[in-house]
């Protein structure tokens, strides 16, 4: 199981996915994290790709999402859990034990972690 959808902090503040010896902004050492897993987050773009790569679903929709964290911003390039997506939609992380298939890959099935997390559509609550 993963240990969620972790983006990294910086002294200084600044957020960055996925993380980094040093923050991209301000050349600092991260110190600490923040789980992206349990948060909310907006679609800035996607598109749907249909030359996958060996073991990825085909067609695979990807999306780049922002979050916001305590006035600060991050993006997370990820696949959707669907095409019906679009900009500007709320979508929250879903883990998902397999985004693609171990076997069809050119290393052996055991040498890399096969799970993630996918974005899936937040239904909104229609109030009258």
């Amino acid at each position: 199981m993963s240990e969620g959808l972790l983006a990294r902090r910086c002294p200084a503040g600044h957020l960055h996915y996925p993380g980094h010896r040093v923050c991209p902004e301000c050349g600092a050492t991260p110190t600490g994290t923040v789980d992206l897993s349990d948060r909310e987050g907006t679609v800035l773009t996607w598109t749907t790709s249909t030359a996958t790569p060996s073991g990825v679903r085909e067609p695979n929709s990807l999306a780049i999402v922002e979050f916001a964290v305590d006035g600060v911003t991050v993006r997370v390039v990820g696949q959707t859990t669907t095409d019906e997506v679009a900009v500007g939609q709320r979508v929250r992380p879903v883990y998902v034990e397999q985004l693609r298939d171990p076997a069809a890959g050119i290393r052996h099935p055991d040498s890399q972690d096969w799970d993630g997390y996918r974005f899936e559509p937040v239904e909104e609550s229609i109030t009258s």
